[in-house]
């Protein structure tokens, strides 16, 4: 048996011949039986170690065993450790009165009798392994409640993740719809409108100026309906881990140019300029595509809240990032909705004036990390925001959101 499972027993006697007797009395397979030969010596094996029973002998030159008892008694480590007195003494002496008053559980008197000391023992041993497999049993009790606890903490952000999913899921629902009915209900209404032209024989409405109006008001729609459907996969891909990039060789001037002279008749149809500040040619390694994306939703973010204010886009460099912001002076974003505004389905307003599904920015915020970039917003409310896109001027690796 190890000396980690064995019950030590600790014997405490001045004289060399007791303690080799006592020993042979409690010597077994299960115990390691200590021996003192002083209360000094005594007192310095229990402080080192856990014994489940100390025999001491009452005389003792130096400190005797009451002494020691009191001790023990004293100190916190060994005050629960059952003492058992032993002594040559008459009965007359009345030691084991003094005995039980410092704390002893049993007083024997020599000559021992063997079988009486081995029960005694054997009780205090049986005794000490029952309170270690009881304290070993709370132990485990209380490790178990530890991580009942932790695992009802668990349960109970789950539920709570799933309730959210759950609202949002919904919530997701009615947005789709209600995004997606605005542009079918316009291609349903113009679509009507025609039939009851040509039902009506009115094929003047049909001219080659008035079809080429039908026609780009059919395509706003359309695109209307393609970008919201495209944004919905990208959140999918993104959760699903298959958003990437294929960055190449790219003008990153060129790409901005290109992206405000394509918005800038549908800014001007609704009340805004949108100018570029580019001082210098920028070039660097970007999926071009991706790009044009984040720039685009951060344009149209503007466009949705910048109250027909001029909308000012600028390109600069430092040591080793492009940094791309576009600033409007539109309605502003509290700072305890700026620490949202990046996550799926959040708007910078839940005024119902401002529609969108809330996927532009956090789109926007996938692709540019998935450049090794970073993209930030300062604002105060009634004084607009700044969006700064910061992209790495160094190629990166092909990278999955």
């Amino acid at each position: 048996m190890s000396s980690e499972t064995s019950i030590k027993l600790l014997i405490v006697d001045d004289l060399p011949e007791n303690l080799q007797a006592l020993r042979a009395i409690l010597q077994q397979e299960d115990r390691i039986v200590f021996q003192a030969q002083s209360g000094e010596a005594a007192l310095a094996l229990l402080l080192e170690h856990e014994f489940a029973l100390t025999i001491l002998d009452v005389q003792m030159p130096g400190m005797n065993g009451f002494e020691l008892a009191e001790l023990m008694r004293g100190t916190e480590k060994t005050r629960h450790i059952p003492i058992v007195f032993v002594s040559a003494a008459g009965k007359e002496l009345n030691y084991a009165f003094k005995g039980y008053e410092t704390g002893a559980v049993d007083f024997l008197y020599k000559p021992l009798d063997i079988q009486a000391v081995k029960s005694k023992v054997n009780v205090f041993v049986a005794l000490h392994r029952q309170r270690n497999e009881t304290r070993l049993q709370m132990a485990e009790l209380e490790k178990a409640h530890q991580a009942q606890a932790v695992l009802m903490e668990e349960l109970h952000t789950a539920q709570a993740q799933l309730e959210r999913s759950l609202q949002m899921r919904d919530e997701f629902m009615s947005m789709v719809a209600h995004e997606l009915r605005t542009p079918l209900n316009t291609l349903l209404l113009e679509a009507e409108l025609r039939k009851m032209q040509l039902d009506g024989g009115n094929l003047s409405a049909f001219s080659e100026q008035h079809l080429g109006k039908m026609l780009a008001r059919d395509g706003r729609q359309i695109k209307n309906m393609i970008r919201l459907i495209d944004d919905m996969l990208d959140v999918s891909r993104v959760h699903s881990g298959r958003l990437s990039i294929r960055p190449s060789q790219r003008d990153l001037t060129a790409v901005l140019e290109r992206v405000i002279d394509d918005l800038g008749a549908h800014a001007s149809s609704l009340g805004y300029t949108i100018t570029l500040n580019a001082p210098q040619r920028v070039s660097g390694y970007w999926d071009e595509f991706r790009i044009e994306q984040v720039v685009v939703n951060l344009l149209n973010n503007a466009l949705r809240y910048g109250l027909k204010k001029p909308i000012e886009v600028t390109l600069t460099t430092d040591a080793h990032n492009a940094v791309i912001n576009v600033k409007d002076y539109g309605v502003g974003i509290s700072t305890q909705d700026q620490r949202r505004i990046f996550d799926a389905f959040e708007r910078g307003s839940h005024n119902d004036a401002y529609s969108g599904l809330g996927l532009g920015l956090y789109i926007a915020k996938q692709l540019v990390e998935a450049h090794r970039g970073e993209i930030t917003v300062s604002s105060r409310l009634g004084e607009g925001a700044v969006f700064s896109v910061i992209l790495p001027l160094a190629q990166v690796d092909r990278a999955g959101a």
